[in-house]
């Protein structure tokens, strides 16, 4: 085994928690689950546990915009009683058994980049960081598949893999500071997606500890038809059914070209049809993203009138230049369509991952927020349309923007942009109301709730309608696979075991 192990500093979310003892308050206030002093022995048994108050408090916030606002007012949603970081595959398995027994909730956490509240522990117990268990096992180059460790973050990942000339193809914008069990537990997305496909395009296995301490593997073989894929089952979950220990994923050779693009739009329209065109002739262009007008004139040098789409692909040569052809002949094709300056592409890669502008808008006050969804070609410019009228209909807004950042063969994702400049005491109500007005329109109109970041705790509420009768099915493979419910109770949606109190949000 070529087990090697990696250092890599965690960046949390604007350390908004400033007292030197990091006392803090519950922004809920609900009822939560303490440790007495014989099960922080035994849990301290299992592996390195801490209980101290700063530790506790930093663990149990991710970048949840909503909570930074909390934050500044020295709370947090609600507090772990400790935080274990296990090892192995066997300390979690051990860990969660005696949690199991003793009805301790359980909330998973990587490098809690998510924004939607999925790593909060809203009923306190145990913070199970998965940060200790990093690096790559192994690599298969012939087969091109690499076994990773949960807690080894992107930058770690794709800097092993890099000497043998190979790449996984997976760049959220959380790149620096996302796990690759985040990566699958939230069913995350990357940036090149269009070429290397979502995370749960890459999973060819993983390694599973049940909420009773039960380890299991899924998969592990290139598309079988023995049974249902359970790997789906878990990719997504949350940390709501199982702890993700080990992921198998597909890697790919590095690129020998890359080649960029930029076009102009006269409408966000024609730019989606475009990208329809380019998508059902075959084309996999890594990064296909078309902005709305505001947005370009924003971070694009736009005009205020003209939409831009930025192009980028990369592969073996043959593939990019059949590709961009078909780009250029597509958008060329459209009426008003004009070529621009290929250095907005540039100019955007070195910026994409910069999160600055929020952290610095959240400490004047203003709600800000990303809500990004998918749906049919076919919907999305009714989607477009009337989302961004919802949420500006919202008093106190200010903005509401949009741009398409990951196309496929059906469909797209949407990913909007609210803005609003509330008083103090409207934020938390203001920023649900933008939330109510976003997701309700996109789920009237045919979309998805969400197509990367998840769901958390922010978009619980709309679970159940969005799947209707199915969501029943999800409650009996939560009953079955977790009966006590002790793992990241309060998520998804999901009901809530009888010795916990209900939290009345929103």
């Amino acid at each position: 085994m070529n087990k090697q192990l990696f250092e890599h500093e965690i960046t949390s979310p604007i350390d908004l928690v400033t007292a030197d003892d990091g006392l803090v308050s519950s922004h809920f206030g609900h009822p939560v689950i303490g440790l007495k002093p014989s099960q922080i022995g035994a849990l301290a048994q299992i592996c390195s546990t801490d209980t101290s108050p700063r530790v506790t408090a930093q663990a149990s916030r991710d970048w949840w915009p909503l909570t930074m606002h909390w934050g500044l007012a020295g709370e947090v949603p609600a507090q772990a009683a400790a935080v274990c970081r296990p090892i192995s595959t066997e300390q979690i398995a051990h860990l969660l058994s005696y949690c199991n027994e003793e009805k301790i909730p359980v909330t998973a956490a990587g490098g809690r980049s998510g924004v939607c509240g999925a790593s909060i522990p809203l009923y306190g117990g145990v913070v199970l960081d998965t940060t200790a268990m990093q690096g790559v096992v192994s690599v298969d180059d012939e087969s091109l598949t690499v076994e990773i460790l949960p807690g080894t973050f992107g930058p770690d990942l794709e800097a092993h893999l890099a000497p043998m000339g190979l790449t996984v193809g997976h760049y959220p914008q959380s790149f620096d500071i996302a796990t690759v069990g985040g990566w699958v537990a939230c069913r995350g997305a990357g940036q090149y997606s269009t070429r290397y496909g979502k995370i749960e395009d890459m999973v060819i296995g993983l390694e599973v500890v049940l909420a009773d301490g039960t380890i299991v593997r899924t998969g592990g073989s290139p598309k079988a038809a023995s049974g249902p894929d359970l790997n789906q089952l878990f990719i997504g979950s949350e940390g709501t059914l199982g702890i993700i220990t080990r992921i198998w994923l597909k890697c790919h050779p590095v690129a020998t070209l890359e080649r960029r693009a930029a076009f102009g739009f006269a409408t966000f329209e024609d730019g989606l049809e475009a990208c329809r065109r380019i998508m059902r002739r075959g084309a996999t262009p890594a990064v296909l993203r078309l902005y709305d007008a505001p947005e370009s004139q924003r971070g694009q040098g736009g005009d205020g009138v003209i939409c831009a789409l930025l192009v980028l692909d990369e592969g073996d040569v043959a593939s990019v230049n059949a590709s961009m052809s078909i780009v250029e002949e597509e958008c060329l094709a459209t009426i008003g369509c004009i070529p621009r300056d290929v250095e907005a592409v540039e100019k955007w890669m070195h910026h994409r991952n910069d999160t600055s502008a929020l952290q610095a808008l959240t400490k004047k006050g203003f709600v800000v927020d990303t809500m990004e969804i998918a749906a049919p070609w076919s919907t999305l410019p009714a989607i477009f349309d009337a989302t961004r009228q919802a949420m500006l209909a919202v008093p106190h807004a200010r903005s509401a923007t949009c741009h398409l950042s990951h196309s496929y063969i059906d469909g797209a994702c949407l990913y909007f942009t609210f803005a609003a400049t509330p008083p103090p005491d409207e934020v938390e109500s203001t920023y649900l109301a933008m939330w109510d007005a976003g997701a309700r329109s996109v789920l009237t109109h045919g979309g998805n709730l969400s197509h990367h970041h998840g769901v958390g705790l922010n978009r619980a509420r709309f679970v159940r309608d969005m799947m209707g009768s199915s969501f029943a099915v999800l409650i009996a493979m939560k009953n079955s696979l977790d009966p006590q419910g002790i793992l990241n109770p309060g998520k998804m949606g999901l009901p809530i075991p009888d010795y916990l109190t209900a939290l009345n949000w929103p």
